[in-house]
Order: C-alpha cells, then structure tokens, then sequence
C-alpha cells in the first residue's frame, strides 16, 4: 500500500500533526489553497512564564484574503524580534542542544514563509526519525478549479498513491464510497490523545525517540 498524507504546512505543530508522516510513505504540502489566516500556518501557542498560552506568530506581510499559502512574504522585522519572543516564552531560551536548531530556525524567518515552514518540517521529522519526501502540491498538473476531496483525490493520484491517509477531523469532510470508486484507501487517524502544544515543547522537555513513539503509537485506534 503506497499512501499518500496531504496538509497544509504548520508552524512546529503539536505532536499528532506528525503522525501523518509516520502513517504515509508520501507528504504533500498543500500550498495552493486560499491561507488560512485562523489557522495554524503561520502561528502556534507556547507556554509563557506564568503557564498560560499564547500565540508564537510568524511575522507576515499583508496580503489579499484571497492569497494561497504559496504566495504569502515576511515582512521586516526589528533585529530584536527573536529575543522578545524568548523573553516571552521560556521554552524558547531551552538548554536543550536536541530542539536549540528548530528554536533557532523558528525565530529566524528567512526567504518565503513556505520554504520555512517545509524546512521546520523536515528538520522536526528527521530529529524524530519520521522523514518522508515532501512534494509540493503547485509543482503538480492538478486543475486549479478542483476542491475538497476531488482536489484529495487528484493529488494523490498524481503522486501514484492508492491509500490517503487523514486526521481525525477529516472524517467530517471525506466519503469513503468516494475514494474507493477512486481507487483509494481512505485512512482516517483516531483523535490525538495527547498535550496539543508545540512540538517544540515536547521535544524540549522529552527525548525525541519518546515523542516519536507516541507518535507512532496513535496512528491505530
């Protein structure tokens, strides 16, 4: 079974995004669809010194509503940004030499934000062991109208799979019937059970051969 995992690129997400590289042989970066500016592309939550969440936010230039995750730019920012961040989170000042390259990489946007966050993804799943060819979904002929679960199903087409595999909230949004007829296997992961923080926290505070066996140990029910 040759199967196919297909999201969009987040920035260090928590620990069960990564489940999707241990269950698939392929992962697509789906970035020509519309960014979504709620979502977790170009944020996530870190811990502050008094416990509570807040948001680690890639500086972006604005941008139409319209712009895909492709398209988007850093903006400037002030010499200073990467230690007002550490000032702010003290996960990102850790001594830990394991996650000290992914904190630097995540405080030093450079060059377009998908090259950075493909390049927090590769360098996050080779510490934890789970790498697995990243192909971009612009670099593939699929037609541009196509969306939902027919744009799924053509991506992993393109890409010769027959299974796709999903998080849990994608059981919401796909028809097995529908990929089946397809010639697709649709593998829909169980609910994370687990801290949906940062990898970057999981990684500063556990070896990542355990965080990767947890990883590997979600992918079934």
């Amino acid at each position: 079974m040759h199967r196919v995992a297909i999201m969009q690129p987040y920035f260090f997400p928590y620990a069960g995004y990564y489940r999707l590289f241990a269950a698939a042989d392929v992962f697509i970066v789906l970035d020509s669809v519309q960014f979504p500016r709620r979502g977790w592309v170009h944020r996530n939550r870190l811990r502050r010194a008094d416990g509570e969440l807040d948001w680690l936010t890639l500086p972006l230039s604005k941008a139409p509503q319209s712009a895909q995750i492709r398209e988007l730019e850093f903006r400037q920012v002030d010499p200073g940004w990467a230690a007002e961040q550490r000032a702010r989170f003290p996960v990102l000042i850790t001594p830990s030499d394991t996650v000290r390259m992914l904190i630097d990489h995540a405080l030093h946007p450079a060059g377009k934000p998908l090259d950075h966050l493909v390049a927090g993804l590769r360098a996050t799943t080779r510490l934890l062991g789970l790498e697995r060819p990243m192909i971009l979904a612009s670099s593939l002929e699929i037609d541009p109208a196509l969306r939902a679960q027919d744009l799924i199903i053509a991506l992993a087409r393109a890409v010769g799979a027959n299974g796709y595999v999903n998080l849990s909230g994608g059981g919401d949004l796909y028809t097995p019937a529908v990929f089946r007829d397809a010639g697709l296997d649709l593998q829909i992961l169980p609910p994370y059970r687990g801290d949906y923080a940062s990898i970057l926290e999981r990684l500063a505070g556990e070896p990542p051969t355990a965080v990767a066996a947890d990883i590997r140990s979600q992918i079934t029910p």
